[in-house]
């Protein structure tokens, strides 16, 4: 089939009118054969990326995917939009497999996604080979190429083994796609794929549909993450440090009236499969759970993530929190922390038998106390551990919207980067701050410390004030730090221009007397600021849109975002389409979807429009 232009393509398989930003350029360069890495946050529009290419080039499309809930879950949503996709993994059995490959054979599949450890067995070797002779083989997509480098936050040890696809297969380009990605990972990605000399793609990591904010952790916990969840409509997930906190909390939510499943590893694969897939249908509201749940989900309406207990890295909460509002809506993230999560986290790093690794492990919960702790930005703070620089003031975070006082602190900023410059930048900030106030351990006297020009010129303020203008001055890029698991200060051209007084310093303080202020904002008046949609009956009509696309979705045994997402049914229930024309017309409305669901959705609407005139 031919189309005048992508745009025209994307409307045809997809249902969407435009493009989000770098998708077009991607798509062409791939078809373009040129090797491509994409590194777009979660909600971008990765997937869009190698699918849209390989229903316009000849011959299957091979996709490498790390979890097999993951590749179901996107097979099946082409699959609902008419489009010939298939996997192969151990949950297809030989008889299936054989009639998967016959149809791969026959021209019918266009992408075949497989696990990387299926990928290399001399069996699935030898039918590539077929498959490239008989049908061809239009390119490889490595989805989740963060797997590949052992600097991501979820190293994959079979996934190196893919660098032998390009001996195998060196005339099929490749695209490799991953939602976070410091530059060392990305080169690690590129050497380790062997892509030659790929086009890169850094969409940007800021979500701007998602709130932050933190909250310590009351004296009754459990009682202050009900008040959130209750503030909450959606679905949502919780995750926890362990399985028994897991458990815990997932039994007295259901006792206060919510339907909440756990998820962790000491249960059966079985029941940890029907959790989750009664979690992506919708048949529960609430999933409680360890960190190993998330990476093979692929649910787009999340409406909020809470954190009960600490994550172990900045980049682990930028991926768990980033599950929710992947549809682009606005949804909500809370991290509750307490001094005792450091303590819990602490010891568990303690328990790692390599040295090196528990020391890394002890910076990555540094950088997140930073977090929690910091008065800048959320969005600052995250952002610049990937790289990226955020001039601040997001207004979707609870310190922007709730702003603590500014103080200038510069006087203090001078005699704290002075003092990192007499140590001669060999110490972290904990010794840096013990000189400032005058400690007389036995490690200041060991270096002679004592004799510095800023030794206890500091005492006329508290360490955990210190402790403030360190991140502080971090995060406004007024200082660095080594990222080698030492935490090491670092001097750089701002540091030294706040030394000569050409650069002056403000800090967010916490006042003492003033209550600090939290979030009252709910989910449902974010979703009303952001798409305006205040109207009673719009609500209403869309309320029961839902109630249709889940009676949709259970006859066929598919979750209800396969049919269409929030986004789209939103626009139906605004726009109201009277025709199939009209309703065609809707973003996220392909032909397919069009033919097989428009009917239906339209008999609602008029339905609607009905019990309102009786009314």
């Amino acid at each position: 089939m031919d189309f005048p232009d992508l745009e025209a393509a994307l409307k045809h398989f997809f249902g969407y009118d435009r493009f989000r930003p770098d998708q077009r350029q991607i798509i062409q360069e791939s078809l373009d054969d040129a090797d491509v890495l994409v590194i777009m946050p979660t909600g971008g529009g990765k997937s869009l990326c190698f699918q849209l290419p390989a229903l316009l080039r000849p011959g299957l499309t091979i996709v490498v995917s790390p979890l097999i809930a993951l590749m179901q879950d996107q097979v099946q949503a082409l699959q609902d939009n008419g489009i010939g996709a298939t996997f192969l993994n151990s949950t297809v059995g030989f008889v299936e497999s054989r009639n998967r490959e016959q149809a791969i054979m026959a021209g019918k599949i266009k992408l075949l996604y497989v696990a990387p450890e299926r990928l290399l067995t001399e069996r699935f070797l030898e039918l590539l080979q077929e498959i490239k002779s008989q049908v061809g083989i239009g390119s490889i997509a490595i989805d989740e190429a963060h797997c590949v480098s052992q600097w991501g936050h979820d190293f994959r040890p079979e996934y190196r083994q893919l660098s032998s696809l390009r001996s195998y297969h060196p005339d099929i380009p490749m695209i490799a796609l991953t939602a976070t990605a410091t530059e060392r990972v990305r080169e690690d990605i590129i050497q380790q794929l062997r892509l030659d000399q790929p086009k890169v793609h850094v969409s940007g990591f800021n979500r701007e549909n998602l709130y932050y904010e933190v909250q310590p952790k009351d004296k009754s916990p459990y009682n202050q993450l009900l008040r959130i969840v209750n503030q909450q409509e959606g679905s949502g997930i919780i995750y926890c440090l362990s399985r028994k906190r897991v458990d815990e909390i997932a039994e007295k939510l259901n006792q206060d009236g919510f339907e909440v499943l756990p998820y962790h590893a000491g249960m059966s694969d079985v029941d940890r499969a029907n959790n989750q897939t009664r979690f992506i249908r919708d048949d529960v509201q609430i999933i409680v759970a360890t960190v190993a749940f998330g990476m093979g989900i692929n649910k787009p309406d999340v409406r909020f993530v809470i954190h009960y207990d600490l994550p172990h890295s900045i980049e682990n909460y930028y991926q768990e929190s980033g599950r929710a509002g992947r549809d682009g809506e606005p949804a909500y993230c809370t991290l509750l922390f307490g001094t005792n999560d450091i303590r819990t986290v602490e010891f568990l790093i303690d328990q790692k038998p390599d040295e090196a690794e528990q020391r890394i492990a002890k910076q990555q919960l540094r950088q997140v106390i930073n977090y929690a702790e910091g008065n800048e930005c959320r969005r600052i703070i995250q952002l610049n551990y990937f790289g990226e620089k955020f001039p601040g003031n997001c207004g979707t975070c609870d310190n922007c919207c709730y702003p603590k006082p500014l103080e200038d602190w510069t006087i203090e900023a001078q005699k704290f980067l002075s003092c990192v410059a007499r140590c001669q930048e060999k110490f972290g900030a904990g010794h840096i701050i013990d000189i400032l106030r005058g400690s007389q351990s036995d490690k200041i006297k060991k270096y002679g410390h004592d004799r510095l020009s800023t030794y206890g010129i500091g005492q006329d303020r508290t360490t955990q004030e210190w402790r403030n203008l360190g991140r502080s001055l971090l995060h406004q890029g007024l200082l660095d730090i080594t990222t080698d698991g030492y935490a090491i200060l670092k001097l750089n051209p701002l540091s030294w221009e706040v030394m000569r007084k050409q650069i002056t310093v403000q800090i967010a303080v916490n006042p003492s007397t003033v209550k600090q202020k939290t979030s009252s904002k709910t989910n449902r008046q974010a979703i009303q600021e952001v798409t305006n949609v205040n109207s009673v009956d719009a609500e209403m009509l869309f309320q029961k849109l839902r109630k249709l696309r889940k009676k949709l979705a259970d006859a066929q045994a598919v979750p209800p975002y396969v049919i269409f997402g929030d986004s789209t049914l939103r626009k139906i229930a605004i726009e109201q389409p009277r025709t199939l024309e009209e309703f065609g017309k809707i973003s996220g409305v392909g032909e397919y979807k069009l033919s097989h669901y428009g009917n239906q959705f339209i008999e609602e609407i008029k339905n609607h429009r009905l019990d309102n005139l009786d009314n």
